[in-house]
């Protein structure tokens, strides 16, 4: 470790994105097709058309020799109104309860700069959870408290209340939790909304939404009565605009401000800016897919429901969420996530089972054949 570097970033490794080629490809024949299921992206592009009216925007519309938007004026109004549409809220929020940034990982990063950075406070998650709260509070020197879920990945509410109140030095000062959860597709319970509703004013409660839109269920309108609550959301799922990274934060103004203070000058470039205005645009198209990918989410969580071995857990969102019945070993999930990555089939490897995102009717049936052979040839199964 260099002698200038914070001794605590050697326990760290550094984020890494999954693999697009099988492991053993210098070696092997890769396969013509990898069916990439392990991100939660939307399987589907962007249409033709709305591409070539980006391409048209570009060209016609954006100074290349100048600066965007530092302030996100126009879509920062766009996603306003959408938050209201979507939340069925007439009177609801305005671009000043709006805050955008380079994907949501850089809004939960200007969220804790704001909260607990200089010893000011530590984060409290539920594994297994989003990740990246936990590695970029790590990055900044934040302490983590993590409490785990309970046997069907509800919130242990007692073990996260007992931390809330006695953790000290510093204390708590933010709750991150997903709605509905990542990597386990469970959407809050009851019992844990009123758990979050009672958390005192001086703890920021974030709310991350980023598949809303398949789950169409949001507390963006408690925002409105509690000024310690935060919606995330994204575009990168259902938008299709995973390649253009922008997520964005719901929350009372005076919080907003405090995000647009310590977030990077012209953090958004001016083609992604207009990528998001053009979806909101056309945003009753792009989402008229979803009905079929839950549908498709659905008829592949039933037929991998046959098999004895697999425990298939109820999902609100793109993706479902797999266990193994019995005492399985690491080593087991690891064989058979190679098996699937060395024929094509990229999914998420997590938490003791394995996250699959929904693609396309082919992709699904391939992931399908692929998972039940590589089960069947389990000694047990």
């Amino acid at each position: 470790m260099l002698p200038f570097l914070r001794t605590d970033l050697a326990q760290l490794a550094a984020y890494q994105a999954h693999p697009q080629t099988p492991p053993d490809a210098a070696s092997a024949i890769a396969p013509p097709v990898l069916d990439r299921l392990d991100t939660n992206e939307s399987p589907v592009d962007l249409p033709e058309e709305l591409k070539q009216k980006l391409a048209w925007t570009l060209q016609t519309a954006i100074e290349s020799n100048r600066y965007p938007d530092g302030g996100h004026h126009a879509l920062r109004q766009a996603i306003a109104e959408y938050v209201n549409e979507s939340a069925h809220l007439p009177a609801g929020f305005g671009a000043e309860s709006i805050s955008v940034g380079n994907g949501s990982d850089e809004l939960i990063r200007s969220i804790l700069i704001a909260t607990c950075l200089g010893g000011n406070g530590s984060i409290l998650v539920s594994n297994p959870t989003f990740s990246m709260y936990a590695i970029l509070a790590q990055t900044l020197g934040i302490p983590v408290i993590a409490v785990n879920r309970t046997a069907h990945f509800e919130i242990d509410l007692a073990a996260a209340q007992t931390a809330l109140t006695q953790t000290q030095a510093p204390p708590v000062r933010v709750v991150f939790v997903v709605h509905p959860n990542s990597p386990t597709a469970n959407p809050l319970t009851p019992a844990e909304i009123t758990w979050l509703q009672s958390i005192p004013a001086h703890v920021l409660v974030v709310i991350d939404e980023a598949y809303f839109e398949f789950s169409q269920t949001t507390l963006v309108g408690e925002i409105r009565h509690r000024p310690n609550w935060m919606v995330l959301r994204t575009f990168s799922k259902a938008f299709r605009l995973a390649a253009h990274r922008v997520g964005y934060a719901i929350a009372d103004p005076a919080a907003i401000a405090v995000l647009e203070k310590v977030r990077l000058p012209y953090n958004l470039p001016s083609v992604t800016q207009a990528a998001a205005q053009l979806a909101l645009a056309h945003r009753a198209q792009l989402l008229a897919t979803i009905p079929e990918l839950q549908q498709e989410r659905d008829k592949l969580s039933a037929a991998l429901s046959q098999h004895p071995a697999l425990q298939i857990w109820s999902s609100q969102a793109n993706f479902i969420y797999v266990t193994l019945n019995g005492d399985i070993s690491p080593a087991t999930l690891t064989a058979i996530h190679q098996t699937l990555h060395q024929q094509g089939t990229l999914i998420r490897q997590i938490a003791g089972g394995f996250r699959i995102t929904v693609g396309t009717p082919e992709e699904n049936a391939r992931t399908l054949s692929r998972f039940m052979g590589a089960i069947a040839t389990l000694p047990s199964c």
